[in-house]
């Protein structure tokens, strides 16, 4: 399974949830579907208008074909020395023969067929009307010609249409942002947990820390001073990936240049207790002098939480591949793991979403490195099988 995530939108850059966009997004999509489902009647409604405006065209032509007549037949000779044909802006009309021979025409074309009635060719329409055998100067037939044009019928249905449409967004929107508050209440109250949480857990959290280092220069290592620091390192990723949700819209993260390949091997080794915890071993392939310019935070978060994640995910007594190269003008940080994989890699960057409930922490871990690589055009690529593992795959 590969998928590229490189190009997707921001999930979640606010804590609390964004009643707006929440709208935005709903109001869309009821208004689509309710658009669906007038589309049967609209078209129907548009027929409808061209059927009318079809027949009100052939009333009209069929009266200026008996006005027509009724001027000829108003002709006497007597006080006129010629017939003068009536002529019209929307109208045009011809005398023919028996052989449907012109006698005189002003047409601009012929009609399909010479059957009397009406009848139309592309959008012009024509009346043929029989006429008394050498009556009304040798003709047999008389036929007015029109165009007919829909624009107008289209053009109102299409105002109709775009009207309705904004009325239903706006009011979906305004049902929508007003059904989204009582989640966005329940939200902020989550996020207000975090934030307080996070003042609760530094103290402690710190002295432990201190403690462990204090403990293990003055007696030694242990497998249960090393259980203790692995734990904390734990949290400590957990608590880091929270202060940066806190602070990322009150800092500015400024870029520097870092020296990439030491910056992962020091990651490496700081999650080697973590992944000893598990007999997980993490083999390293890193190239050297690999430099990189970004921002220190915004780079630990990325490297810190895909780390984790694999170690996490990964069977017991398995191993981590975690490999940094060049390749074609990009600095390639790959991390591979040998565990469950990933059942639904298009839901793991949602914010508070865990894969398995029963691995812990909060599901923010991976949302926080979606917005990282997003803001800075960083492409990532998945490819996971369950059962199998997982390896991502970061371009800089």
């Amino acid at each position: 399974m590969k998928r590229s995530f490189g190009t997707c939108a921001v999930w979640g850059i606010r804590l609390t949830l964004d009643k707006k966009h929440y709208a935005r997004k709903y109001g869309l999509l009821y208004t689509s579907i309710i658009a669906v489902i007038l589309l049967v009647p609209f078209f129907v409604y548009i027929d409808l208008m061209v059927n009318i405006n079809e027949t009100k065209n052939e009333i009209e032509l069929r009266k200026k074909s008996y006005e027509i007549l009724h001027r000829m037949q108003s002709f006497s000779g007597e006080n006129e020395a010629y017939f003068t044909f009536p002529r019209y802006n929307r109208y045009r009309g011809g005398l023919f023969d028996e052989n449907f021979r012109p006698i005189f025409s002003l047409l601009d074309a012929m009609p399909p067929s010479f059957t009397p009635g009406y009848s139309r060719r592309g959008q012009k329409r024509f009346y043929i009307l029989p006429l008394p055998e050498g009556k009304y100067f040798g003709a047999s037939y008389l036929i007015v010609e029109s165009e007919i044009n829909n624009y107008e019928i289209y053009q109102m249905a299409l105002l109709v249409a775009l009207g309705i449409l904004l009325l239903l967004f706006v009011l979906s929107y305004v049902i929508f942002k007003n059904f989204a508050l009582p989640f966005e209440k329940v939200n902020t109250r989550l996020d207000s947990f975090i934030k307080d949480s996070m003042h609760e857990i530094n103290t402690p959290l710190s002295i432990i820390n201190v403690n462990i280092d204090m403990f293990a220069n003055k007696f030694g290592p242990s497998k249960y001073l090393s259980r203790i620091k692995a734990a904390s390192k734990t949290l400590a990723t957990i608590y880091n990936d929270m202060d940066y949700l806190i602070k990322q819209d009150r800092f500015r993260f400024e870029k520097e240049s870092i020296d990439m390949s030491a910056f992962l091997k020091e990651r490496v080794d700081y999650f080697s207790d973590v992944a000893m915890l598990r007999h997980i071993d993490i083999k390293s392939a890193i190239e050297e002098d690999i430099t990189l310019y970004f921002n220190p935070t915004k780079l630990q978060r990325i490297v810190d939480n895909t780390i984790s994640n694999a170690i996490k995910y990964s069977y017991e007594r398995s191993h981590i591949e975690v490999k940094l190269r060049l390749e074609e003008g990009h600095i390639v940080f790959e991390v591979r793991d040998f565990g469950v994989g990933i059942e639904n890699p298009g839901k793991i960057f949602e914010r508070y979403y865990r894969e398995n409930l029963n691995k812990g922490g909060f599901g923010i871990g991976l949302n926080i490195v979606k917005q990282i690589i997003d803001e800075h055009g960083i492409d990532l690529e998945i490819d996971s099988k369950p059962g199998e593992g997982t390896t991502f795959r970061y371009r800089f």
